[in-house]
């Protein structure tokens, strides 16, 4: 039986996302990013063409890496200027029906206990359509306009990931019992205090004693995404993530992490096939392999080369504006996304950084797969049941026309063959990826934190055990 393949539409509220420069293509329309009516118009493509949903990127910072400064990312657009993504729910949601909504936000610029309320409100609004992306950020800028003075070291981020999590699971599943809101018009009785628990958190990272602020939203803990392809980012996402993205180059590639991923969820004692994952892609598609590569050639003639390297630097944290375009990718050690330095300096192929630039010029990090409905389904299904990857995040090159093309002119051939979805399923985003419920599977990690008084018990159980165990200041002087 031939794999199922789905999409999800890869965006950001800014101009310049993956493909920097193709902003100035005369058919275009991300300039009209900061419109209502250009998200609620692309939702509405999107929900035609059955995409699981729309996965909102965001960066808090800017891309400075690049010859020292952000001239030129401020110049071509490079995802700067960009709005924040959350905000963006309420409409897409009022556009349409079905459409997941993925929010990225960083557990290292906000607060969890305020970030609680604003994920808790867009998914009550969403009825239950909301994902969140799980990103610890890879930005110095933005560590360093918070306060912060720099990232924290990229492992370290990781760490401070999973406390964040463990606050928020405390927050959105024990809380708030599910009867805690009665609305008892005759006892004048809204919610019941006794079933509304403080969370009582003390950790490395966050002090959070109190109480959530939101009732229970339809998934009380919106769908997990998670993007990380580092060592300590896949370890992350095999325990927690419901949803991976990763921006493989190759099929090699591809399948190694699809197989490692599907390992560590096993190991954690989660079902592996009960995390999706999808790879970014670019798919350029019209009539006939001729007129999509006609219409490719006319993509790159607007990519911009100094915006690719804005982009290809931050994400590696590596100044490619310091390099000849003749000399070759070289391996350097930072605190950026690590999987990328891998990807361009240890995989199977030199880079000159000409190359580099022309190759991320339209798409970003991910691959372009140009041609007709058939050719395009052919390369789709090979990749999906090569790597087992389960689908594609769709990077658009000119908006909202790449989009309307694989709408148009792809899904149709998918849904031929047997392999994309004719119709949503009913109900919340999780219900609708996974069948299971509205709520987080019991095997997931986020279910233990249900019952919160147990587990504040367990907590001061463990406490005590840990003071009894290590000896004080004193007695460990007293005892040299």
């Amino acid at each position: 039986m031939a794999k199922t393949i789905r999409f999800n539409a890869f965006e950001m509220n800014c101009v310049g996302h993956q493909s920097p420069g193709l902003w100035a293509h005369p058919r275009d329309r991300s300039w009209q990013y900061k419109d209502l009516d250009y998200w609620q118009d692309l939702a509405r493509v999107l929900e035609k063409g059955i995409f699981d949903g729309i996965f909102i990127a965001d960066v808090i910072g800017y891309y400075d890496v690049y010859k020292g400064s952000n001239y030129h990312a401020l110049q071509q657009a490079a995802q700067i200027p960009v709005n924040d993504p959350l905000q963006l729910a309420a409409p897409i949601a009022l556009a349409t029906e079905h459409l997941g909504i993925g929010i990225t936000a960083s557990t290292s610029f906000e607060h969890p206990y305020t970030f609680a309320r604003r994920l808790s409100t867009a998914d009550h609004h969403t009825k239950g359509r909301v994902g969140w992306n799980i990103v610890t950020s890879y930005l110095e800028s933005g560590a360093k306009n918070i306060g912060q003075g720099g990232l924290r070291r990229h492992d370290n981020r990781y760490d401070v990931a999973k406390e964040y999590l463990e606050v928020l699971y405390k927050l959105f599943e024990g809380s708030w019992e599910d009867d805690a809101v009665v609305r008892d018009r005759e006892r004048r009785i809204f919610t019941v205090p006794e079933k509304v628990h403080e969370i009582g958190h003390k950790g490395t990272y966050f002090e959070v004693p109190g109480y959530h602020l939101c009732e229970p939203s339809p998934q009380r803990t919106p769908v997990l995404y998670q993007a990380g392809a580092s060592g300590a980012g896949k370890a992350f996402a095999a325990e927690h993530a419901e949803c991976v993205f990763v921006a493989a180059p190759t099929q090699s590639v591809l399948k190694n992490y699809v197989d490692d991923v599907r390992r560590q969820a096993a190991l954690a004692g989660r079902d592996p096939r009960k995390v999706l994952i999808y790879n970014l892609v670019t798919v350029i598609v019209d009539e006939t392999d001729a007129k999509a590569q006609a219409k490719f050639e006319e993509y790159k003639r607007y990519s911009s080369y100094d915006g690719a390297l804005v982009f290809l630097s931050g994400w590696s944290g590596i100044d490619f504006g310091q390099y000849a375009p003749t000399e070759l990718v070289r391996r350097v050690e930072t605190n950026a996304i690590q999987s990328v330095v891998e990807h361009l300096a240890g995989g199977d192929k030199a880079w000159t950084i000409e190359e580099l630039a022309t190759w991320g010029g339209v798409g970003g990090l991910g691959p372009v797969f140009v041609g007709s409905p058939t050719t395009v389904a052919d390369i789709l299904q090979q990749w999906a049941e090569h790597t087992d990857v389960d689908g594609f995040n769709l990077a658009y090159a000119v908006a909202h026309e790449t989009f309307a093309d694989v709408v148009q002119h792809l899904v149709p051939e998918l849904q031929k063959r047997g392999v994309y979805p004719k119709a949503y399923q009913p109900g919340t985003l999780r219900q609708k990826l996974f069948g299971d419920g509205d709520r987080l599977p019991a095997e997931h990690p986020g279910a233990q934190y249900r019952d919160i008084e147990a587990v504040k018990r367990r907590e001061a159980q463990a406490g005590a055990s840990s003071t009894h165990e290590q000896p004080s200041a004193e007695v460990a002087a007293a005892a040299v």
